[in-house]
């Protein structure tokens, strides 16, 4: 056997691995990101940037910025054009190749405004484990889910995913695509929100835990309750604008989405 054909066997069992990976986690997803968050969140205390009160409050709000720029990319995502993101019966599936909006210019541009927000998490936090272990098991995790997804799809819609993968970047947008993926679409304001408000929520309220775990650890308890008012209120308005917009989702016609 030689040495070309040995690797090429080796180079495809890693490969099939990694697609089985892919397609585990894509089943088990909602349970298994939160559990390695809270993990990452809670075993490893957040450190203070350069040990100054100052310098972390910036590093802090560099945290948000990125988390916030991930979640307007995703909600113009969602906004522009519906994936039904959750497959059928907990598998990969897809009825119809999505190739409008920022799809056009990305193929996976909601698992790039996930990555961004998770950057952003670190960063609040801003422990080197976090970073190193968080930064690892998510980049390979979202990794495989591509290449599980990848698999489907060309097995699914075979030459017209083949034309869309050699116009289309993997991750990164390609700039000259972005006017076009404007072109023509129209912003679907109650999808997007209808959409998004949870994941939204989710990541305002894992940074404010964050937040409440350095104040409380740093600041000891005696000046944690005093900080933690600012904090406890962000909270409340978190979860109760999670809570109003699911009831608008049930009882109101404001959030129902004219489209499929």
């Amino acid at each position: 056997m030689s040495e070309g054909t040995e690797a090429q066997r080796s180079q495809g069992w890693l490969c099939e691995a990694v697609i089985g990976y892919g397609n585990f986690i894509f089943r088990r997803r909602n349970i298994v990101f939160p559990i390695v968050m809270i993990g990452l969140m809670a075993g490893f205390a957040p450190v203070i940037a350069y040990d100054e009160a100052g310098a972390d409050h910036g590093l802090d709000w560099i945290g948000y910025l990125i988390c916030v720029v991930g979640q307007v990319f995703r909600f113009v995502v969602v906004g522009l054009e519906y994936i039904k993101r959750g497959g059928l019966n907990k598998r990969i599936y897809a009825a119809t190749l999505i190739t409008g909006g920022l799809f056009s210019a990305s193929r996976n541009p909601l698992y790039l405004g996930n990555i961004i927000i998770l950057i952003g998490l670190m960063v609040l936090h801003n422990s080197a484990w976090v970073y190193g272990l968080g930064g690892g098991f998510f980049l390979f995790t979202y990794w495989a889910l591509v290449l599980a997804e990848e698999r489907y799809l060309r097995g699914q819609f075979s030459a017209d995913y083949d034309a869309y993968c050699a116009e289309t970047p993997r991750w990164l947008p390609k700039l000259s695509a972005l006017p076009e993926a404007f072109r023509g679409m129209r912003f679907n304001w109650r999808r997007a929100v209808s959409k998004e408000y949870s994941s939204c929520v989710a990541w305002v309220v894992t940074a404010l835990l964050i937040e409440t775990y350095e104040v409380a650890r740093v600041e000891g308890v005696t000046n944690y309750w005093a900080d933690f008012g600012g904090i406890g209120i962000a909270m409340v308005l978190a979860i109760s604008a999670l809570t109003f917009i699911h009831w608008l989702k049930k009882h109101s016609t404001v959030l129902r989405d004219p489209l499929p």
